[in-house]
């Protein structure tokens, strides 16, 4: 089981990324040290292991929440990162961050430090200029066209201005709609940051299911590091790329955070919370985002994928892989620490990238570029996402995801005088669980530089013990398991040929009763052949497909039916991991899965395999999906062949494998509209996100498809009947096949390119 599932993904990828590969050699800085894309910040001027970290815990940099209220705002700002051009000199960057007109606005967000089970209320606020515009924006691109200050927002995805009587709105009229969500909060419905409450600037637009100004946060949770960040509907990689994310610490009777806590866990300054994401800058030290011809990953994901879009305008790549590496803010930082135990809470706070963390005991402490040599030293994770272990792990190695976090104790005893590196093995591609990945840029395999100093101040104790008992307070447990249900995730394409991820279910959808969920009764969705019971892919605006009762505890199969891994979060709940288990796919299929009737092909019957169907877009538009078919579940994973995953505490944000079933089990036990998503930020903006609703279904809408008026997309394409039962019946699973077979042959004549350039 594990061979035929290891090699069908691998074949598979191997397919998508032959092209993207040999195409990044001529667009992209390589480890070859070839200069940075015209018009972008080059890393190999930085100066590495230089600027100090900032401790978010700092009480100056903490939020004043002791009246059990705040108001808190998204404005303009500037960040000192330590960019530099390539004279030397230092560069300042504008971004969007959370803060107060009296302390201003910061990358990140200052950190939000509160107690478990007592409630704060947080008015947010939507303070960012108008007139500014969007912060992301264009670079000229040469030949490729000139698209300097130009958004990189794509109005031809799923977004908040796309919505049924929002597309008179403009970012340039109306401003950049926002809604925060606090990451693993145990949240009411109404407070819960959902992509459809956004709100712009003075509230004068207002999402569909927005409710109020003022959230109500009950903390009735354990303690545990969270995170907020911006969520808006279709624009959520953007918001957060400008800078709209920081810590949202809860402490319990436990786990204080002072140096006198029961747990003896080492407290302020020696804990630590960190930040990693990645980022592109362009020379003039603004942020950047890849969305147009002759940006980086553009010939990657949309001329490598047969997509058609219009080139005059922006899109949304696949994945977004920056060629800097920050940290609280601070690119390749370094922090001065003593020789004792600290605590390091790891926030992955990138779109897509899936660290693979080391640290490494350099055997020479001045060296920050090239090859970093010395011996990997142990760490332990303590507990995550949802709060501490009862059971701690040591290890060598660790994958932390996307919006994951990780609360691991460093002991810096053994290395004084010397430096410790945070290294990264996850690579620069999409992540799939080869470890390490593959590198495509030259300094994002490390992360930050501990300078371990000669002494330690004595007066704070130091006798954290890894056998001590850590699990927090208030845990919640798990009642019998009242329902298990099957979900699936899946790599289709859009309207245009992009790549299209999406989730969905493996079987016919019933609400908590039983009953059918059915298709939108709607000409575009009869034309398309979607016709009564739900199943398999769907898009957001799809109708409610999970619905689990109030106060039931469930497990979710998630299927991962593609070539990549997912980091899948669900809102309101944490949950535990099951198990893991390989899928058995059935040996007459393709390599990514399918059976295309429509070239004849018949199932040997004796595994798992995909259908194509269509998929609806918001605008009426027609992708390509699949329904699985005879889903049959192979031999469990071994915990141990997966040494560098540590899930031994409450999670509420996992590592889907591609190839694998993932089961875990939550309880639902708040009532309401909530959702579940990959939290690969470029994914969830381009439908890799469905709502969940915990209670009675409330009364659908009718989903009728709309048509945007601002938006670059082409006039919605409706199949006739006859047409939309072919096309269900293979042609979209046909045109996946020759998409493939497109980029293969491209690769070939790409292969052949580059030897005679040679």
């Amino acid at each position: 089981f594990f061979l035929q599932s290891t090699f069908r993904i691998a074949m598979e990828r191997t397919n998508r990324y032959i092209f993207a590969f040999l195409t990044t050699l001529l667009t992209v800085q390589l480890v070859t040290g070839e200069a940075a894309s015209p018009g972008l910040a080059d890393p190999a001027v930085q100066a590495f292991f230089s600027t100090e970290v900032p401790n978010p815990l700092d009480p100056s940099f903490v939020f004043d929440t002791s009246s059990g209220s705040i108001q808190v705002s998204v404005s303009s700002g500037t960040a000192e990162t330590g960019l530099m051009n390539s004279n030397g000199e230092s560069l300042t960057t504008p971004i969007w961050g959370y803060g107060t007109d009296d302390l201003g606005h910061t990358w990140p967000g200052r950190t939000f430090e509160v107690r478990s089970f007592e409630s704060v209320s947080i008015q947010w606020m939507n303070k960012i200029p108008i007139e500014d515009g969007f912060l992301l924006t264009g670079k000229d691109n040469g030949e490729f066209g000139d698209f300097t200050g130009r958004s990189v927002v794509d109005e031809s995805l799923h977004w908040a201005y796309s919505l049924p009587g929002y597309t008179e709105y403009t970012i340039e009229n109306d401003g950049t709609p926002i809604v925060v969500h606090i990451h693993g909060e145990h949240s009411d419905a109404p407070y819960d940051g959902n992509p459809e409450y956004f709100f712009s600037p003075g509230y004068d637009v207002r999402g569909p299911q927005w409710v109020e100004e003022v959230y109500h946060y009950e903390n009735d949770q354990p303690a545990a590091a969270l995170w907020y960040h911006d969520h808006a509907l279709g624009i959520t990689r953007l918001n957060v790329h400008a800078g709209m994310a920081g810590f949202y610490i809860i402490r319990d009777d436990k786990d204080t955070g002072k140096p006198d806590n029961p747990l003896k866990l080492p407290a302020y300054p020696y804990e630590i919370p960190l930040v990693v994401q990645d980022r592109m800058y362009k020379e003039n030290g603004e942020l950047f985002y890849p969305a147009f011809p002759g940006d980086p990953y553009y010939t990657d994901f949309i001329d490598g994928e047969g997509a058609e879009v219009d080139g005059n305008s922006p899109s949304a790549l696949a994945e977004f892989f920056g060629d800097f590496i920050v940290v609280n803010g601070k690119n390749w930082p370094k922090m001065n620490v003593e020789p004792r135990a600290y605590r390091l809470r790891i926030l992955n706070g990138c779109d897509s990238r899936f660290f693979v963390l080391r640290m490494l005991l350099v055997d020479d402490p001045t060296a920050t570029t090239g090859d970093l040599s010395g011996e990997y030293i142990s760490f332990t994770v303590i507990g995550g996402d949802q709060g501490l272990s009862s059971s701690p792990s040591t290890v060598t190695s660790l994958v932390v995801e996307p919006s994951a976090r990780y609360d691991i104790i460093v002991n810096f005893s053994d290395s004084k005088g010397k430096r410790v590196v945070m290294m990264n093995e996850g690579g620069d591609e999409p992540f799939g669980g080869d470890i390490p990945g593959p590198q495509v840029f030259n300094f994002t395999d490390r992360i930050m530089a501990f300078d371990v100093e000669v002494n330690k101040d004595l007066s704070t104790p130091d006798d954290f013990e890894v056998s001590a008992s850590l699990t927090s307070l208030h845990r919640q447990g798990y009642d019998d398991v009242d329902n298990r249900r099957r979900l699936a995730l899946f790599e289709g394409r859009d309207q245009f040929g992009r790549l299209l991820p999406l989730v969905g279910t493996v079987d016919p959808a019933e609400d908590m009763n039983g009953d059918p969920i059915n298709w939108p009764d709607n000409e575009v969705y009869r034309n398309a052949d979607l016709v009564g019971q739900m199943q398999g892919a769907a898009t957001w605006h799809a109708p409610i497909t999970e619905n689990p009762k109030l106060g039931d505890t469930e497990e979710w199969e998630i299927w991962n039916l593609s070539a990549d891994a997912h980091p899948i979060h669900l809102h309101l709940v944490h949950f535990e991991v099951v198990r893991r288990q390989f899928i058995v796919w059935d040996s007459a299929a393709t390599e990514s899965g399918e059976i295309v009737s429509s070239e004849g092909m018949e199932p040997a019957g004796d595994g798992t395999y995909l259908e194509g169907r269509v998929v609806v877009a918001h605008d009426g538009g027609l992708g390509g999906g699949f329904i699985v078919k005879e889903p049959t579940y192979g031999a469990d994973v071994n915990p141990a062949s997966l040494p560098e995953y540590v899930e031994t505490f409450p999670k509420d944000t996992v590592v889907a494998l591609p190839g694998q079933i993932l089961t875990i089990r939550a309880k639902f036990d708040k009532p309401g509209r909530f959702n579940w998503h990959c939290h690969i930020l470029a994914h969830e903006d381009h439908e890799m996100m469905r709502v969940f609703h915990v209670g009675p279904l409330p009364v659908e809408v009718d989903h009728s498809i709309h048509t945007m008026s601002n938006s670059n997309t082409t006039a919605p394409l409706v199949l006739d009947s006859t047409e939309s039962k072919v096309e269900a019946n293979g042609v979209m699973a046909s045109n996946g096949a020759n998409a493939q077979a497109c980029i293969y042959w491209r690769a070939v004549g790409s292969f052949l390119i580059f030897i005679l350039m040679i």
